[in-house]
């Protein structure tokens, strides 16, 4: 694992470390409410997220995680939420759905490291990103019908493009917990890892992410973020618009040259 350079930031919810290489680790950080998603978690996350996108240097690749060894998220915060009024709830719904929407929204590559129990919006933030590694005693649950609403944060449509619709339909409506095993099998997980193993893993797919041309990187996931949503031959064609817009670009240029010099290239998202 690279050595941290720079703390980014600290905010009461959350830790913000910028590693070697332009890696940023997001670390959730309530472990003493199983790092719950309150109206300031919310806040921040949004905050982050949107300004990793606009930054006019951002990093080449994020991981998200949680502190403490046994809760990734539990979700939202039950016990601020007792006896909000409906405007209230509404509120701060609304500001859950615009961090959730900036980290699927962020073009930089974004990592979930699940740590342990992400059940319901903890479950939804896992999904939220681009891909998953999860330690062996991870759970997993979308548990939001059995307390009277739903899944509002994305997890009606990031899990059945995960799992499929009849599985998602199986998840969704009887709020049962699945293990992490059948979270990879199913294909919402990419990789179990050993706890003391998860971080390092993470951190080095962050690093082969963040070693490749960052406007490449970027528009791929822009690519495959939106073509997915399209019929195929709309997606043909945006992706031949996305790949146009690098033909341009020093770091194009940079990565033939290196090619055929037989040395590292030298990117600098230009």
């Amino acid at each position: 694992m690279n050595a941290k350079t720079d703390l980014t930031g600290a905010t009461d919810t959350l830790k913000v470390e910028t590693l070697e290489g332009g890696i940023v680790v997001v670390t959730l950080n309530r472990p003493d409410v199983a790092n719950a998603i309150n109206t300031q978690m919310g806040s921040e996350l949004e905050a982050i997220f949107n300004g990793f996108s606009t930054s006019p240097k951002p990093p080449r690749a994020i991981v998200l995680t949680a502190a403490g060894e046994r809760h990734f998220c539990s979700g939202g915060d039950l016990k601020e939420r007792n006896g909000m009024t409906d405007d209230a709830f509404l509120a701060q719904h609304a500001i859950y759905e615009r961090a959730f929407m900036a980290i699927m929204e962020c073009p930089i590559p974004v990592i979930a490291a699940i740590n342990g129990v992400a059940f319901a919006g903890g479950c939804e933030l896992a999904l939220s990103c681009d891909f998953i590694f999860a330690a062996s005693h991870a759970r997993f649950a979308l548990t939001e019908t059995s307390i009277g609403i739903m899944p509002g944060c994305g997890g009606t449509q990031n899990l059945p493009r995960a799992v499929g619709l009849r599985r998602a339909k199986q998840i969704l409506l009887s709020a049962l917990p699945f293990s992490v095993e059948d979270a990879e099998r199913w294909g919402m997980v990419n990789e179990i890892c050993e706890p003391a193993q998860l971080m390092p893993r993470a951190i080095t797919i962050a690093e082969r992410i963040a070693g490749n041309a960052p406007l490449a990187v970027r528009q791929a996931k822009k690519s495959m973020h939106h073509g997915s949503r399209m019929d195929s031959r709309t997606a043909l064609f945006f992706e031949v618009e996305t790949y146009n817009r690098l033909v341009s670009t020093e770091d194009r240029m940079e990565g033939i040259a290196a090619f055929n010099e037989k040395r590292k290239p030298r990117f600098t998202g230009r």
